[in-house]
């Protein structure tokens, strides 16, 4: 009897203990947890690994509540890679992305130090890196002092200054393509086959919002009625002509003809007219994958695909209607076309290949080849014009920097090397003249310099500092 009272008792007192447990610990359960770049993970707060993995500067949790409600953002603090010492800082650092208005609580992106061999030579360089911690950059745009960057978790991240600034977040489909209006709209070209169209805030520019997506819901309604609107694709499927059925791959803006172009893996460019959100046409442009689309001078409009061709569209009165037509083949070869970009000032247009070489090609009476450039052992993944510069990232994990000279020749001024991986996307934007005068440093009177943005599959976004002079 004494061993049965004794049993009873030291039930009693275990089942005190694990209530005990369950009521004070909620942080001993296994919970799901949303990261900020829309992957799923399972979390065990018990461990400490998590934390030791992430090469964040960011201070300790507080033991009050509202410092674990508001934790700390790697965003606005700077990593150093060969010292593992941290740095403390206020909450009047904190994240934007961390109050009670944003979804995302923690950010995979971590600032690093720019490079101390720039302090070598301040108008060449690098300046600074931003790197996830999972994932790949697909896509780039500025916009004044804004970066918006693209990855395959579906956000839209917005930098300042190398800082989280603002965000967004679609449904569904990684982020290919994305391209910025004068008017602050952007659009976004997604792996789902929709092309999404955002807005910032005039009252608070640190807040985005999604107008809609093209075709807008109202279009799409009332072409799908019409039995001849529809197209058959693989697999013995119908479609509608107005909406890509596949990766929407690339976008380009003429904003003097109200004009954004679409290009996909569907074969097809779609034209859409700005002001109202209004598929104008849709063009069977390809036998294969439209992997790149730019808008040139004099309203030409140049595609390329993985079929290996270079087509140039013109825009012309058809009718009643205006019609893009297609004008020029530029090349044919067996090798896919990558990438496209065109010099407005000089009306010279650039084409990147599978293979490795960039070929370039000059308004003269007619569009005419004028040489190749050799300068990546891999294929030409993007292009883009900066003045009388062109630059080219490869899956070398290179980016070329190119001058195009007086008399049409092309010299490489410098090779940027700082990826660790395929370099897959670019854009570029001149150098605030403020910024260009300050220090004794500076470039040349007349040389421009400008700040280059290179995204890379080694999940890394790089910032640049080139000049129209060799270093």
């Amino acid at each position: 009897m004494a061993i049965e009272d004794n049993r009873s008792h030291n039930d009693y007192l275990r089942r005190i203990t694990f209530a005990a447990f369950l009521k004070s610990s909620s942080l001993a359960v296994e919970e799901e947890t949303y990261h900020s770049d829309g992957d799923h993970h399972k979390q065990n707060a018990f461990s400490t690994n998590n934390d030791s993995q992430r090469p964040s500067n960011a201070s300790s949790a507080s033991s009050d509540s509202s410092s674990s409600i508001y934790p700390l953002s790697p965003w606005n603090q700077t990593y150093y890679p060969s010292n593992d010492n941290t740095t403390s800082f206020s909450s009047a650092t904190q994240s934007p992305w961390n109050q009670t208005y944003s979804p995302y609580h923690k950010s995979p992106w971590i600032y690093q130090t720019r490079n101390s061999d720039f302090e070598d030579d301040p108008d060449n360089g690098l300046i600074g890196t931003v790197v996830r911690q999972e994932g790949h950059v697909y896509s780039l745009a500025a916009s004044g002092d804004l970066l918006f960057t693209g990855s395959d978790s579906k956000n839209i991240r917005v930098w300042k200054d190398l800082k989280d600034f603002s965000g967004f977040k679609s449904t569904s489909g990684f982020v290919k393509a994305i391209v910025i209006t004068g008017d602050n709209r952007v659009f976004t070209g997604h792996q789902d086959g929709k092309i999404r169209v955002w807005r910032g805030s005039k009252k608070n520019p640190e807040r985005y919002s999604r107008l809609g997506s093209l075709p807008t819901l109202k279009e799409f309604l009332t072409k799908s009625v019409n039995p001849r609107n529809y197209v058959e694709v693989r697999r013995r499927k119908n479609v509608l002509k107005i909406r890509h059925f596949d990766a929407v791959s690339c976008l380009s803006l003429n904003e003097d003809l109200g004009l954004l172009y679409s290009g996909s893996w569907d074969k097809t460019l779609k034209v859409w007219r700005l002001s109202d959100s209004k598929c104008l046409e849709s063009i069977e442009a390809h036998d294969d994958a439209v992997n790149t689309v730019v808008s040139g001078f004099d309203d030409l409009v140049f595609t390329g695909s993985a079929d290996g061709t270079l087509k140039v569209w013109k825009r012309e009165q058809q009718g009643k209607e205006m019609k893009h037509v297609l004008v020029q083949v530029l090349m044919k070869q067996e090798n896919a076309v990558t990438a496209l970009a065109v010099n407005l000032t000089d009306a010279v247009v650039y084409c990147g290949s599978s293979d490795g070489t960039v070929n370039f090609w000059e308004r003269q009476k007619y569009l005419t080849h004028k040489g190749t450039i050799h300068g990546h052992r891999m294929a030409v993944l993007c292009l883009t014009t900066a003045g009388s510069l062109l630059l080219s990232g490869g899956a070398d994990k290179n980016i070329c920097v190119w001058k195009r000279n007086g008399d049409g020749s092309h010299t490489c001024l410098s090779v940027l090397m700082d990826h660790e991986g395929p370099v897959k996307c670019l854009t570029a934007v001149e150098e605030a003249e403020e910024d260009n005068n300050d220090g004794d440093n500076g470039g040349e009177k007349g040389d421009q310099r400008w700040i280059v943005y290179s995204g890379s599959l080694d999940n890394s976004v790089k910032v640049w500092r080139v000049t129209d002079y060799a270093s």
